[in-house]
């Protein structure tokens, strides 16, 4: 069967001249899409602020029942949707099946999350200068949200702007990732279709940085959501004009073993960390900085367990790691390698890659100036600094641009209290990876990682505006 995703425009299918997509495994054609240029994205604007007019005027009762009618159909669908998105970017398929179930918890939640749209009463006579009248806010949409959506998770991250958008009554225009445009498709059309649906209130077009660029310097946008990297999200910041931005932007995740921590829980943990999806995570695990009284103790036992994990075919139940992106990826993270190894560092595990297969890599000995340490790697390649204790893993774990989230290893109770306050970081994890997330919680950065939290209940609060009513 030829999986072709059509421009989406409201509640209409287009075709067009098409593109392919291909699978970074294989090689070959996974998936077409029709082109898509700014005048698309201009159109489907317009469609999106005519619409508008009807969302933010429909019943509440209604968009929740079209969040939930999505979790349904998604539910009925999984496993399709598992294969769409090994299909396109070779996420191997048992975590492509953890993604679609995460996407399904995900909208629950969100749909729950609509009963809790709520306002509040304002004492105004709480002042001297004021005197009693009846005063409240309620929370009313924006307007039209804007989403741009990357690769890594082509199916929840979509889930996170669309569902909290649409039950708290916006319209909205999604650009996803180029390199999934079907898995985005056949979401979408999951939402268009359904009997809930409010006319209109979702389009998709494809394309890169012009049809991005016109989607987010247009007056008509109220929200920009956008997930991807820092450049990008910078040029964002500096071209959308007066509008409510959320950027979840790049990472450099740390964590810190101490000397007290359970050597081999951490090192099985940071494996996973560190490999899952090819450390193409904005979470991925990148900087381990180990008590130097356990520092080869733990260098051993990390090798070993990532000697086990099982690199090949995406398509295969037991793979644990399949390919980068691309081919340009694997060499950008190749000579990172090799210039970290140049400059004395040393390759415990992997190292080598074979087109834009690369394998598990730990380097150890990795000093502070090294890129791999620096900048965000977006590779299965993770570096350990020998610390002399918690002051000095604190202090280099603070010493970047990022701060998206940070982890500690430890059984002492003061440390993990100091760890909460003292990382520069929006997410603070005892006791397991930098890389946990929960759908449910608030989740965003400092510092380079970002502007805004997403999670249902915070995407909603972004998503909405306080509306003050005073009655005298």
């Amino acid at each position: 069967m030829e999986l072709i995703a059509k421009k989406l425009i409201g509640s209409k299918e287009f075709d067009g001249e098409r593109g392919e997509i291909i699978n970074p495994y294989t090689k070959e054609v996974a998936t077409k899409y029709v082109k898509c240029n700014v005048d698309d994205a201009k159109v489907a604007l317009k469609v999106a602020q005519e619409a508008f007019k009807n969302t933010k005027n429909s019943p509440l009762h209604q968009r929740i029942a079209w969040i939930e009618d999505v979790a349904k159909k998604l539910e009925e669908q999984k496993e399709e949707f598992a294969k769409y998105i090994t299909l396109e970017v070779a996420k191997p398929i048992s975590q492509a099946r953890v993604e679609v179930q995460r996407c399904i918890e995900n909208l629950k939640i969100t749909a729950a999350e609509g009963y809790r749209i709520i306002g509040e009463t304002i004492p105004t006579d709480a002042t001297a200068s004021g005197f009693k009248t009846t005063s409240f806010y309620k929370r009313v949409p924006v307007g039209v949200v804007v989403a741009i959506t990357p690769f890594n998770f082509p199916l929840n991250l979509v889930a996170h702007k669309l569902a909290p958008a649409l039950v708290a009554g916006n319209s909205v225009v999604l650009k996803p990732t180029p390199e999934a445009p079907y898995t985005a498709y056949a979401f979408a059309k999951l939402f268009i279709d359904s009997p809930y649906a409010i006319k209109d209130a979702l389009s998709v077009v494809y394309g890169d940085a012009e049809v991005g660029s016109a989607l987010v310097t247009s007056p008509i946008p109220r929200k920009i959501s956008f997930t991807g990297s820092v450049p990008v999200g910078k040029i964002i910041l500096q071209n959308a004009g007066i509008k409510k931005v959320t950027l979840e932007l790049g990472g450099n995740a740390a964590t810190f073993i101490e000397s007290s921590a359970d050597i081999k829980w951490a090192a099985a943990r940071c494996a996973i960390g560190a490999f899952a999806n090819s450390g193409q995570v904005c979470i991925s695990l990148q900087r381990i900085y180990v008590d130097e009284k356990i520092y080869e103790e733990f260098a051993n036992a990390l090798g070993e367990k990532a000697a086990k994990l099982k690199v090949g075919s995406p398509f295969e139940e037991d793979t644990f790691m399949g390919p980068l992106i691309n081919e340009e990826a694997a060499i950008r993270a190749e000579n990172w390698i090799n210039s970290a190894v140049s400059e004395g560092a040393r390759i415990i595990a992997g190292g080598k890659r074979k087109e834009n297969m690369l394998a598990p890599t730990i380097l150890a000995d990795v000093t502070d100036d090294m890129n791999v340490v620096c900048e965000e790697v977006f590779a299965p390649i993770v570096s350990l600094v020998k610390v002399s204790g918690y002051e000095e893993a604190l202090e280099k774990m603070n010493n970047s641009p990022y701060g998206l989230q940070y982890s500690m290893f430890t059984n002492r109770i003061d440390l993990m209290n100091r760890a909460i306050d003292d990382f520069e970081a929006g997410g603070v994890i005892i006791n397991d990876i930098p890389t946990l997330r929960f759908d449910i919680q608030p989740y965003g950065g400092v510092k380079l990682s970002g502007i805004g939290r997403e999670g249902p209940k915070f995407a909603i609060e972004d998503m909405t505006e306080i509306k003050s009513i005073v009655i005298r």
